[in-house]
């Protein structure tokens, strides 16, 4: 697989209707926003954790796709499991380190992506992935709906005579979302990200929403992905400058947006600079 020779860097815009797309359990799982303009808000590690969950779904355990962060894994065992292996095992104790985090680049996809920290009690270590992603934020501010919910079951034959239990249900009526990512030229090549992982992320933004339905979500839909790509390993122009280039606006006579035709994503390509080419993936 071709190692990545440029620096990239994109825009992601996805919306959501009538569901709650990150819940803060800090604050009784409402849909976060920024307190100072509410804005919705979405974390970073909420993306990675719809990326990691279409690549061990897509490639099902394929070799090197594994998923180092998983719900109930023990990060130790998994840790343990490549140090004890030939290739690590017979490197001298010098050698034992970079063979081991050589090892987990190639087997675990996430590590090779977004890197790792590795906290064992004696093989301390970390591992800078090349994929950064910063929170999303809705373009507009979102209102939070609460919803009462009534429950027709019971859990215990005791209370089968007590009334229905009660319960309540935050969504969000309408927000588009917008994230801006990284990747690193120089970090890839460190891990082993390659040209092909790279292609696998794109996929994984297009259709990690459809592999990760909830109720509680609503409906979650990838709407453009805007990839520049820089001529040089370090990069062509800052970052910040060629986001600029991306514009979200309402249409005319739509105060509040209800639906993604509500509003007009467009490019400033006039805009950019020499040796970035911009690129819509969708």
């Amino acid at each position: 697989m071709a190692d990545i020779k440029n620096r990239v860097d994109f825009v992601y815009l996805f919306d959501v209707q009538d569901g709650n797309p990150n819940g803060d359990p800090d604050a009784g799982n409402l849909p976060r926003v920024d307190n100072e303009n509410g804005c919705g808000l979405v974390t970073d590690v909420c993306l990675k954790r719809k990326v990691r969950n279409y690549v061990d779904a897509s490639r099902n355990g394929a070799p090197g796709y594994g998923i180092f962060i998983q719900e109930a894994a023990v990060l130790d065992n998994r840790v343990e499991e490549v140090y004890a292996s030939d290739e690590v095992a017979s490197k001298s104790k010098d050698d034992k380190k970079a063979a081991a985090r050589k090892a987990l680049c190639e087997k675990y996809f996430d590590i090779r992506a977004f890197g790792a920290v590795i906290a064992t009690k004696d093989k301390q270590g970390q591992v800078r992935g090349p994929i950064q992603l910063t929170f999303a934020r809705s373009v507009d501010p979102v209102v939070s709906h609460s919803h009462s919910i009534t429950r027709m079951a019971v859990t215990k034959e005791a209370d089968k005579e007590k009334e229905k239990t009660m319960g309540r249900k935050s969504t969000v009526p309408y927000g588009l979302y917008l994230c801006h990512g990284f990747v690193s030229a120089n970090l890839a090549k460190q891990t082993g990200f390659s040209d092909a992982d790279l292609e696998l992320l794109w996929e994984a933004l297009e259709n990690m929403f459809d592999n990760d339905r909830s109720a509680s979500r609503g409906l979650m839909s990838p709407r453009k992905l805007v990839v520049f790509e820089h001529s040089s390993e370090l990069g062509n122009a800052p970052a910040n400058k060629l986001f600029d280039a991306v514009r979200v606006s309402k249409n005319s006579g739509v105060s509040v947006p209800r639906s993604f035709s509500d509003c007009t994503v467009e490019i400033d390509r006039d805009s950019l600079p020499q040796g970035v080419t911009v690129i819509e993936k969708f």
